[in-house]
């Protein structure tokens, strides 16, 4: 478990930060075991104004921190990291050891032990946009240096914005490619779906109101059943009997000769397993290319 006493330095205000940051105050940590770090005078300000959390420099907002978590564009790893280094190098760290949290896409544990003092511990996330409204989901893999009981630590931090699996780093470009694109899928799906619906003669209005709590009422089915039918992450149940996988709720609801068969045989015409196949498999080389080694 995280101490509470653990201090906390997020650099980089951006999304992903304040998002962190509003799910740690909401899950009952003190603004003052806080810090964060933000270049832009005027985001830096709101965060101050908004959350009442100190806003400094990068130096003293890593000295002292348990964690450091690096909330940078991936663009601005590279600066941002130098940094943070220097930073560390010239901390009179009193508070043990620290631990380098990085939600950057495509960056490795790697390049950034290589950066940092040697034998930093870190941990690289891989969270999704949800954890804004405190319901993503966040993959975590540890690096070289890093141990179980720092993975479990960092587990915590960011089940305060969703939950949190733990997969090997070398999964991490496969899960930016599901989950942290996920999301504009999803809004794709939602959107075509509106489209639609305003095509067979609804009001714009209502189409959207019906669409999305038609997604947000499946997911919402989708995620009780396999809580009650205790889902494993092989595919296999164990529990009530109940219906518990998509393919066995998709079931239950399609008729045969009914409408739901009709609009489901018009999607596999249409070849929807292979584009979104094809979607993941795009998204997961993209990252691959972005990707910042220690090459």
């Amino acid at each position: 478990m995280l101490s509470a006493m653990s201090r906390i330095a997020i650099i980089g205000g951006g999304n992903i930060g304040e998002a962190l940051l509003s799910g740690l105050l909401r899950s009952g940590r003190q603004v003052k075991d806080i810090v964060v770090s933000e270049r832009v005078p005027a985001r830096g300000r709101y965060l101050a104004d908004k959350y009442s959390v100190l806003v400094t420099g990068v130096a003293d907002a890593v000295e002292n921190a348990n964690f450091v978590v690096i909330a940078l564009k991936p663009a601005d790893v590279e600066a941002g990291t130098a940094e943070i280094a220097d930073a560390v190098a010239r901390a009179d760290q009193e508070s043990g050891e620290q631990v380098f949290v990085t939600v950057a896409a495509g960056v490795t544990t790697a390049y950034y032990e290589s950066k940092l003092p040697a034998g930093s511990p870190v941990i690289r996330v891989m969270p999704n946009a949800p954890m804004l409204v405190g319901a993503g989901v966040s993959a975590i893999a540890k690096g070289r240096f890093a141990t179980q009981e720092h993975l479990k630590e960092v587990a915590a931090l960011f089940d305060s914005v969703g939950g949190v699996l733990t997969v090997s780093e070398a999964h991490l470009d496969a899960v930016t490619a599901l989950s942290g694109s996920g999301p504009a899928y999803f809004f794709l799906m939602v959107e075509a779906l509106i489209d639609a619906g305003v095509e067979v003669g609804l009001t714009r209005a209502v189409a959207t109101d019906l669409v999305v709590q038609t997604m947000a009422g499946s997911a919402a089915m989708l995620l009780e059943r396999m809580d009650d039918g205790s889902q494993h992450a092989d595919g296999t149940t164990t529990g009530s009997g109940v219906d518990t996988t998509p393919a066995q709720l998709r079931a239950t609801i399609t008729s045969p000769g009914g409408t739901t068969a009709a609009g489901l045989r018009e999607l596999e015409r249409g070849n929807l397993r292979e584009a979104v196949a094809a979607a993941v498999e795009a998204a997961k080389k993209r990252s691959q290319q972005l990707g910042i080694t220690s090459e």
